[in-house]
Formats: C-alpha cells, sequence, structure tokens
C-alpha cells in the first residue's frame, strides 16, 4: 500500500483524512466563538444552501437534528429557493470556495426574502457578499478539497446552533465522536494497519464491482449521499443508494435485469444497534431475499453510542474506503477533472 500511496497520492489526500479529527475539534472551536446577532434569535426553520461538499455537511447536521429540534431543517441545491424561505428562516450559505454560482444565487434571493443569513466560505466572492451586506459570516481555512473539509460544514453550524437552540448532550457527543475517529484512525483505518484494515479490506471488495448501499432513511440516508459522492470524486467509481422502508416498496422488485450487469453488483448495508424493530425486520426480509436470488451483500455497522458518533463513524470509514479504492484503481483520489472542465465551460460567455 505505501508503493500505491507515493505513486498516486500525489496531492497527499492522506494526511487530510488522518487530520480529519482534528479539523473538526477546529470546527467546533470555531462555532462557539461566533457571535449570534440579537436579532437572529427568532426564527421558524433552518434552510442550509450549498452544492457538493459543502452541502452534505447540511444534511448531517438535519440527520442528527432531526428528533431533538422543533424547527425544520432544509438543504436546497439549487440556484433558487422554495417559496418557505422568508424573514423567519435560518439561513446558511456554505461555499467552500464561496464561489459557488448556485450558492450565490440562493444567497441573493435569501437577501430578497429577508433571511437571516449566515455565510461559511473559505473566502471567495461570498465572503465578499456578506462583508458588503452586513451578514454575520464564518471564514474557515483554505487549501482543501471542499468535500474534505466537511468538519467545518458540520461542527461550526452545530456549534452556532446550541447557542439558540439547546439539545440535549451536543458537548459529549462531539468528546464521544473525537474520540470514535480517533480510535478508529489509529487501529482500524491506518495505512500503517496491513491486517485488520476494515477500509482497505472494503475497498478490495469493491474493485472491479458496482456498489449499492442500502440504508434506514432517518440518521443514515446523509452517510448514503456522502458515501456516494467520495466513491465518485475519489475512487472515480459509480455507486447507488436507496434507503428503507422506500426501497421495498419499489427497488428490490428491480434486481431481475440486465442480469449480466447485476452480477457485477454488491450490496452494502448500512446498520444500527438502535433500528426501529419494523426497520430490522424488514432488513433481515431483504436479506432472505438477496440470499435466495445469490446477490452477494456486506453489512456495515455504526459505532458509537450517541448518534454523532455513530454517523461520523460511517462518514470516516467510506472516506477512508474511497481513499483506498482510488489506490486500487490507480488514479489520485484529490483531482476531479471533469467538474473542473465543466466549471470551466460555464465561465465562457
Amino acid at each position: 500500500m505505501d508503493k500505491l500511496i507515493k505513486q498516486f497520492d500525489s496531492n497527499n489526500m492522506l494526511s487530510l483524512l488522518l487530520d480529519f479529527p482534528a479539523q473538526c475539534r477546529d470546527a467546533f472551536e470555531i462555532g462557539k466563538g461566533f457571535i449570534f446577532p440579537s436579532n437572529y434569535s427568532y426564527f421558524k426553520k433552518i434552510v442550509f444552501s450549498g452544492m457538493g461538499g459543502s452541502a452534505i455537511g447540511g444534511e448531517i447536521v438535519r440527520s442528527y437534528l432531526l428528533y431533538k429540534i422543533n424547527f425544520p431543517i432544509f438543504v436546497i441545491r439549487n440556484y433558487t429557493l422554495p417559496n418557505f424561505v422568508d424573514e423567519e428562516t435560518l439561513f446558511f450559505a456554505c461555499s467552500y470556495s464561496g464561489n459557488t454560482e448556485e450558492t450565490i444565487a440562493s444567497f441573493y434571493e435569501a437577501k430578497e426574502r429577508k433571511a437571516k443569513i449566515i455565510t461559511i466560505s473559505s473566502g471567495g466572492e461570498l465572503l465578499n457578499l456578506a462583508y458588503r451586506e452586513g451578514f454575520p459570516s464564518v471564514k474557515i481555512p483554505s487549501n482543501y478539497p471542499p468535500r474534505q473539509a466537511l468538519g467545518y460544514f458540520v461542527f461550526i453550524p452545530l456549534s452556532i446552533l446550541q447557542k439558540i437552540e439547546s439539545f440535549d448532550n451536543l458537548e459529549n457527543d462531539f468528546k464521544e465522536t473525537i474520540s470514535l475517529l480517533e480510535n478508529m484512525r489509529e487501529k482500524k483505518l491506518s495505512p500503517k494497519i496491513s491486517k485488520g484494515n476494515i477500509a482497505l479490506d472494503m475497498a478490495k471488495l469493491i474493485k472491479g464491482k458496482f456498489p449499492v448501499i442500502y440504508s434506514q432513511t432517518d440518521y443514515f440516508d446523509a452517510v448514503c449521499m456522502r458515501w456516494r459522492a467520495q466513491l465518485a470524486e475519489n475512487s472515480k467509481t459509480l455507486s447507488s443508494i436507496n434507503f428503507f422502508p422506500e426501497l421495498n416498496h419499489n427497488e428490490i422488485v428491480g434486481w431481475k435485469f440486465p442480469q449480466r450487469v447485476i452480477k457485477n453488483f454488491l450490496i452494502f448495508l448500512i446498520r444500527d444497534n438502535q433500528e426501529l424493530d419494523r426497520i430490522r425486520k424488514r432488513i433481515e426480509v431483504t436479506k432472505e431475499i438477496f440470499l435466495k436470488e445469490g446477490f452477494r451483500f456486506k453489512e456495515i455497522w455504526a459505532e458509537g453510542n450517541s448518534l454523532l458518533a455513530r454517523i461520523f463513524s460511517l462518514v470516516y470509514l467510506g472516506d477512508f474506503t474511497s481513499y483506498y479504492l482510488a489506490l486500487l484503481n490507480k488514479v489520485d483520489p484529490t483531482p476531479v477533472e471533469p467538474i473542473t472542465y465543466l466549471k470551466n465551460r460555464l465561465k465562457e460567455k
């Protein structure tokens, strides 16, 4: 593995993966230092606007807070905003570069709707807009691939929201999460571990296959989204995701054709010790169907006690898996050339 790392990880993404727990700590402290405007204290809904790696943080915040707070949380990935965004909306405009055109467009619309805007970026036009228009902003460190700045887009908003809407045990959940991530890194994920490296083992399983990732809707849909995005950007590998219970009402019927393609599919079942009984039953029956039809599947269990730790145990595993799969695919995990090409073409007049 060391040889593959030297040969293909020319941008040293490994260092960012290894430093991820420290990034999360830094983000939490940045959020603590945020001064919440007094006129922002009243709102009825929370909206995150972002794209790609800048949006998935909002999805994880939504998943974690789903049953903890009394406000609906939405993540918008578009130029335009739904009509419910108004002066009673707390609006997080998230763009790592600060130049994401969809997010900037949504910023202007949120401003027109008199939403309570907070920007999170490393600079760019979004930061300039916040300064010029008088909106509070959070500047985060630069020189990351946007998808590897996840800690900032999760723990800054969580830390900010804690100031005005108390939800139980965030500090304890955060401490458990960091401790778990550090333990996973040292004992299960680091390339120093030659035997029992669960991420490398998973990457070897996936190589040459089409991964299909299933989880329950509550809590772990964001994990599936993250896995799909990281497999695409890091490993240059397509994958598919879906969620229980919805997939039991349609997708399980589709495991018939095209037969030659399906033989190369590999199913990952994201599992949790705190699944609802009916969800657990559905997953077990679905496994019976897969076994009967001869489809290959692997169960991946969340680790930790708190929901935050369980979510991030799966996120961290997926990030490392996509990194190792990139090396096995003999590609550099950092460059995203089609995205760069598309952005450059969009700049043309």
